[in-house]
């Protein structure tokens, strides 16, 4: 029997300003593999190429090349963006209520993950080491979900006005653990037992398992001078930059397809 994925940890990401499609990427994956940067640098990437396609076709219509249709300023991503991620792992994002999906929609226990997207938010759903769970980052912690449970919550969620999206192929086995501080600092990895520890003690507090809260991140380095209060404006300003880059009717920075380390496979948030 294959060996459980990571030793059995499960990667979460707490909900960060208005990051969900980035922590939706990453759970999928389950590992700290993509940036706000890097989902911010797939955007401009394939509004430059909508802007080639407009320009050589006869007319525009109604599109504006001023104004990005992969980010909003508010750092919401549009699904393209999610799936020219996964694109580079070699993961297909399909509609489920697509043909292709429909073996999905018959028993979707037997598929791997699934994006759900409402308004400006994103999250997966993700079955790791045989498990499901709800990655939603404005949870504590991933929330397991019964086999029984899983196709009565997607057709809830298809119920409520939810966008869901299959995701299919090769996923990442492994991500090094000990890499994972290095990349990502809003990411942690959790046993089953860690979430299921996080998720009653918040119902035991009478607090929702739910979040919005922002989590602290530790400074390094030349950082450690500064307060909690003025690194995070100098993220937001940072975040601000590279959206505000996207949404420039001018040659955009070249992508490199290369995913954020510690891999080194090939080549719309709160």
């Amino acid at each position: 029997m294959e060996g459980s994925s990571n030793g059995g940890m499960l990667y979460h990401e707490v909900q960060e300003a208005k990051l969900c499609a980035v922590h939706c990427v990453n759970t999928v994956l389950q590992g700290p593999f993509f940036s706000e940067f890097d989902l911010a640098a797939l955007a401009a990437d394939l509004d430059r190429k909508e802007r080639q396609m407009m320009t050589q076709g006869t007319t525009v219509g109604d599109f504006n090349a001023e104004v990005s249709h992969n980010v909003s300023l508010g750092g919401d991503f549009s699904i393209q963006v999610l799936q020219k991620a996964l694109e580079v792992w070699d993961l297909q994002v399909i509609p489920l209520d697509s043909p292709v999906a429909e073996p999905a929609q018959i028993d979707p226990e037997l598929e791997n993950g699934f994006i759900c997207h409402l308004q400006d938010h994103w999250f997966c759903i993700r079955k790791v080491n045989g498990e499901w769970y709800n990655f939603d980052s404005l949870y504590a912690a991933p929330e397991h979900l019964s086999k029984f449970y899983l196709s009565a919550y997607l057709d809830s969620l298809k119920g409520a006005g939810w966008s869901i999206f299959l995701v299919r192929g090769n996923f990442p086995k492994e991500c090094p653990l000990s890499s994972s501080e290095a990349s990502n600092g809003f990411g942690q990895w959790l046993t089953p037992e860690d979430c299921v520890k996080i998720l009653k003690a918040c119902n035991t507090k009478g607090q929702s398992s739910r979040t919005n809260d922002r989590p602290a991140r530790q400074p390094s380095g030349q950082f450690n001078s500064l307060s909690e209060a003025e690194l995070l404006a100098m993220e937001d300003e940072d975040l601000e930059a590279a959206i505000a880059a996207s949404l420039m009717d001018s040659t955009p920075p070249v992508i490199d397809s290369t995913p954020s380390e510690p891999s080194a496979k090939k080549s719309e948030t709160d």
